[in-house]
């Protein structure tokens, strides 16, 4: 059975005008197609809907049951259309499934999508969150619209284009146990004897930290790896060693005196944040809006 929206519209017409023809110049057609219309459904159907009472078509129980869902889907297919025929894209009902590694998920997305809101109050957006490994995989799956990484993307045939800039941090808690010496800096050598607090393997800010540190240090002497970079903040804050995360991810705690910048001898650390896509989604006008992306990133959209 394949029922059409302009069969029950059709019937509709029908139900309020009494007469094929009647129904046909309601709606634009001749006596003979709304009259055709009408066998094919009850065909369909495998039911009349009508009682034949005289020139008059009258509805029976089934169409007395049937025009109520009839009428309740045209009534949503009308107004799918008014709100769709907004002609700006940005200003029509959208919903995006955004994959996002942890320090963008938890400390840059949520920002964004308030402001995307503002502008669009019918716009939804669902955060999924996970790290680099996982985002990118389901990018790569089509379980999401498209992605936000912090480090390398190492699945095949997947589209990666620089996004922004972020500026990473050392930091370490006033419980560490060097905090009195630290607070007037480390040398390369107290670096590398540190104990140092780094997320799981497959993590981009493990992975980051990893390049940003290892040119330098050559190696860590002491990891104490956690499972997240709110874990690694507060195993910082309670002192079991530095951490090496986004200025976004401690400035609250730096705000608040319970972490602490570490200077050190290094060059300033910082990071490229990625967008990945797969080739077969597009990146409408909605969702550029969302991740201020230019016009020119995926320009075959």
């Amino acid at each position: 059975m394949h029922l059409s929206l302009r069969q029950l519209q059709i019937f509709s017409a029908i139900a309020e005008a009494g007469t094929t023809t009647a129904a046909g110049e309601a709606i634009g057609l001749s006596q003979s197609a709304a009259s055709a219309a009408l066998v094919e459904l009850e065909g369909l159907l495998g039911l009349a809907l009508f009682d034949r009472v005289g020139r008059r078509l009258v509805l029976n129980g089934h169409g007395r049951a049937l025009l109520p869902e009839a009428r309740t889907l045209l009534a949503g297919m009308a107004d799918i259309e008014r709100r769709f025929s907004t002609g700006r894209e940005t200003a029509a009902p959208v919903r995006w499934r955004v994959g996002a590694s942890t320090t963008i998920g938890n400390y840059l997305m949520p920002g964004r999508i308030a402001d995307l809101l503002e502008a669009n109050p019918q716009a939804h957006v669902d955060l999924v969150i996970g790290n680099t490994r996982e985002v990118t995989s389901a990018v790569q799956h089509l379980e999401v619209d498209i992605g936000l990484i912090e480090g390398p993307c190492h699945e095949p045939g997947l589209e990666v284009v620089g996004w922004m800039e972020d500026e990473l941090a050392i930091v370490f808690g006033p419980r560490h146990p060097l905090a009195s010496e630290l607070r007037k800096g480390a040398s390369l050598s107290q670096l590398r004897q540190a104990c140092w607090l780094l997320r799981e393997p497959g993590s981009g800010t493990r992975e980051v930290a990893e390049q940003a540190l290892l040119p330098h240090l050559h190696g860590f002497a002491e990891v104490l790896q956690l499972g997240g970079t709110e874990a690694i903040k507060q195993g910082a804050v309670a002192g079991l060693g530095l951490a090496c995360l986004s200025r976004h991810a401690v400035a609250d705690l730096i705000e608040l005196g319970r972490l602490q910048l570490l200077t050190t001898p290094l060059p300033r650390l910082r990071r490229r944040l990625w967008v990945v896509r797969h080739p077969g989604k597009r990146v409408p006008d909605s969702l550029r809006q969302l991740l201020s992306l230019p016009r020119q990133v995926f320009a075959d959209d």
